[in-house]
Formats: C-alpha cells, sequence, structure tokens
C-alpha cells in the first residue's frame, strides 16, 4: 500500500523536476545561470511596496497633503466669541465648529453658526464663518463683525501667551 502511495506522489514530482530541468525558463532560487538566461526578479513591485498596512498607523509618517493643523488662538476665540450657541459637533483635527441655535445677549434673534479653521496662521485668511438666522443667511456685516471679534480676540491671546 505505501509503495502505491509514494508511486502517485514521488512519480509526478520527478517529472515535473526533470521537466523544469529541461526548460529554457531559469531557475529563480539561485544557483549557476549556465544558461545565459534572465533570472526571474522576485523584489516586489513599486506600487506593492506604496501600500499601506496596518503597522502604518503606529509609525510617525504624517503626510503633509493629509494632516490639518488649524490655529489655536483662532480656535479658542471661536468658542469664546460664539460662547452664547450651543455646540453641537467640535472637530479640532479638521478645524470645524458646528453650533446649533442660541440668541446673543440682548437679543431675540435666533442665529446659527458653522466655524472653519483653515490654516495654523494667525491670520484672516485662515477663518471662515458661516452664520444662519431663521430665515435664511445672515447680513455680510453681521459675519464681518464676528469674524473681526474672533481676530481680535485670537490676537489678544496670542500676545497674552507671548507675555508668559
Amino acid at each position: 500500500m505505501l509503495p502505491k502511495k509514494l508511486a502517485r506522489y514521488a512519480l509526478p514530482a520527478l517529472i515535473a523536476f526533470s521537466l523544469a530541468s529541461c526548460s529554457s525558463v531559469p531557475w529563480p532560487f539561485g544557483g549557476d545561470d549556465e544558461g545565459g538566461g534572465e533570472r526571474l526578479n522576485l523584489a516586489v513591485p513599486e506600487e506593492e511596496q506604496n501600500e499601506e498596512t496596518i503597522w502604518d498607523l503606529f509609525g510617525d509618517q504624517d503626510n503633509p497633503n493629509v494632516t490639518l493643523e488649524v490655529n489655536k488662538y483662532i480656535w479658542n476665540a471661536s468658542l469664546e466669541i460664539l460662547d452664547f450657541l450651543p455646540v453641537e459637533t467640535l472637530d479640532p483635527f479638521s478645524g470645524v465648529i458646528v453650533t446649533g441655535w442660541g440668541s446673543p445677549p440682548g437679543s431675540t434673534k435666533s442665529y446659527k453658526a458653522t466655524v472653519y479653521v483653515q490654516d495654523p496662521a494667525l491670520d484672516a485668511r485662515s477663518l471662515r464663518l458661516a452664520l444662519l438666522t431663521q430665515t435664511g443667511p445672515a447680513d455680510p456685516d453681521t459675519v464681518r463683525q464676528i469674524e473681526d471679534a474672533i481676530l481680535t480676540r485670537a490676537r489678544q491671546l496670542r500676545i497674552r501667551d507671548k507675555n508668559l
């Protein structure tokens, strides 16, 4: 019984190895290359080398095209100036603050705001404010005044930090 099983597996393997030695395809696993043929390239292709793995999460490889940075002074000033509005969503990694409906002190008009802090610079270009009223978008002058108040407070916070 054993010789029959041995013949069943050993014979095809012997035939495969003997045919492989007659082939013009080079042996890829080392040894002499007497046939003058080229060796097979077993290197990982470049497009597969750049694939991400689970272990990439633990490395310190921040991609500047993916990593977003926000200005902490504009972020904190936005929260202080708009403190009369209830905060619904905060995402400090992408720089988004979304508030609910609320009224400023001494007013009956309700507002809802979305703040985008888009850059690490303490600059007016870093701040985008979308302000809504119950009837639609807020007056552009009101938006500009709130943006100015946020930027003024951000500068004050920065000056306070520099004096420490």
